[in-house]
């Protein structure tokens, strides 16, 4: 049985700006492979206001691998900037996909944004 979709796509991203000691709160890309298969996942990232920039991410083989997007990503250590973006993730086997969001700016609240997933 295979588990999960090649295209997810994430449109609510929106990294908060930094604070005194520490950023306000992160966002987070975690992704599982049920595979037997290693995913590589073209990853695009869209801009309001700029053409989108592309990363790849591998995932191995039957495991999850769990992404601040605050920090480098990718053997690339590519940096998404502070605010609005949106993610496309289009991989070579399926993979399950979810984005959270940690706000510490009013009150302490930890929460998932559900994507659209398909099949390429």
């Amino acid at each position: 049985m295979s588990y999960g979709k090649k295209v997810w796509i994430f449109v609510d991203g929106d990294l908060p700006p930094q604070g005194d000691i520490e950023p306000f709160g992160h966002e987070a890309l975690s992704i599982t492979n049920c595979n037997d298969e290693d995913a590589v996942i073209k990853t695009i990232v869209y801009f309001s206001d700029r053409e989108p920039d592309e990363l790849e991410l591998v995932v191995p083989a039957r495991r999850v691998n769990c992404l601040r997007l605050d920090y480098p990503i990718g053997e690339a250590n590519y940096q998404i900037p502070m605010g609005q973006y949106s993610l496309c993730l289009i991989s070579n086997v399926p993979i399950v996909a979810v984005l959270g969001r940690l706000d510490r700016r009013k009150d302490f609240a930890y929460y998932e944004m559900d994507g659209f997933a398909c099949d390429a």
